[in-house]
């Protein structure tokens, strides 16, 4: 059997009758738990100008994650970078860096993580090309190495801590494969967004690797939405939240989060029918032993050194529940010999 590590992705989502402080409290309350549980890593999200997700700063974030556990691997999932300026990332990550060594990810993605207009309002530089993104992750790298300058002298990044963080680049659709492989980055792969991303993206990424300082071969993470319960029958409740979410996504809908009760009361029409057939490979779901086996997949089919789960659900109980059941059934807790 593949061994493979398993992380979690978290979004700070504002469940319905919650408010965006009890979101955060239950994204450091899951980060505690996903320690103990024996989680190797906890990524939060960067969205904006919407009221269904809080996590709009993973770099804020993600220091009161870092303070409350001892060793697992706290990162961005990811900074969207073009929303910021690559000195400023080099310097939050380097201070990040400089508290908590050796445990910090810095996962990005070329996505604005939210509507063009919002993200031309946090970068109003922002042309959204690829060449200027390419041209952050160059920057990004020489702060990091203190080799950054101008005629007028070096320009550093500080603090200057004595590592930087490990770096991932984020891809749905394989068309940042070759950037992640040419940086000499992990890459992690959103099938949580793209249903349809397929393992030649992996492929081409290994095929492309270039060592770097930091990586020496190339590492994948495969992430998908993932829901587990007890029961066949509370998993499909679960997954039929998970559709409607999406479904209320694709129409622009992003908040509040959905009253559980108008969810399982609910009658999709045939359109709507279709979207979650086209969406259902953005989704991992059933009893431990099924979701054992369909993450276990996803692992052989894209070479993963690690599956990243993401789970939205009506209640925190359900949700803790199914990060529970899921550490049992691949046996988290003992120790990969």
């Amino acid at each position: 059997m593949k061994h493979f590590k398993l992380g979690i992705l978290d979004q700070s989502v504002v469940r319905h009758g919650s408010t965006v402080s009890e979101a955060i409290q239950e994204t450091t309350a899951t980060a505690k738990l996903a320690e103990e549980l024996g989680y190797s890593r906890f990524w939060v999200s960067e969205h904006h100008n919407s009221t269904f997700i809080a996590g709009s700063a993973p770099e804020v974030l993600m220091v009161k994650l870092a303070d409350v556990t001892s060793h697992i691997r706290v990162g961005s999932g990811g900074i969207m970078l073009p929303n910021h300026s690559a000195l400023k990332v080099a310097e939050n990550f380097r201070m990040l860096e400089t508290l908590y060594p050796g445990r910090i990810d810095l996962g990005m993605g070329r996505a604005p993580g939210t509507d063009r207009i919002t993200s031309s309002l946090l970068n109003p530089s922002n042309d959204f090309s690829e060449t200027s993104y390419l041209r952050q992750l160059e920057h990004l790298q020489h702060f990091f190495r203190d080799t950054a300058g101008t005629e007028r002298g070096f320009i550093y990044a500080t603090p200057q801590s004595t590592t930087i963080p490990e770096q991932w680049i984020l891809s749905s659709s394989g068309g940042s494969s070759n950037i992640a492989a040419r940086f000499g980055m992990g890459l992690a792969v959103a099938k949580f967004i793209n249903g349809f991303v397929k393992p030649d993206v992996v492929e081409e990424y290994k095929r492309n690797f270039r060592p770097s300082d930091q990586l020496e071969k190339p590492k994948v993470i495969i992430s998908a939405f993932t829901l587990c319960a007890e029961t066949e029958e509370k998993a499909a409740l679960m997954r039929k939240m998970m559709d409607y979410v999406l479904v209320e996504f694709e129409r622009g809908k992003f908040g509040p989060f959905p009253d559980p009760e108008t969810v399982r009361k609910y009658q999709f029409n045939f359109g709507e029918l279709d979207r979650i057939r086209y969406n259902s490979g953005r989704i991992v779901s059933g009893t431990p032993e099924s979701v054992k086996e369909q993450l276990t997949k996803l692992a052989v089919d894209f070479e993963a050194d690690e599956v990243m789960v993401s789970t939205m659900a009506d209640t925190f109980e359900n949700r803790i529940k199914s990060f529970q059941l899921i550490s049992e059934a691949f046996n988290l807790r003992e120790p990969v010999l």
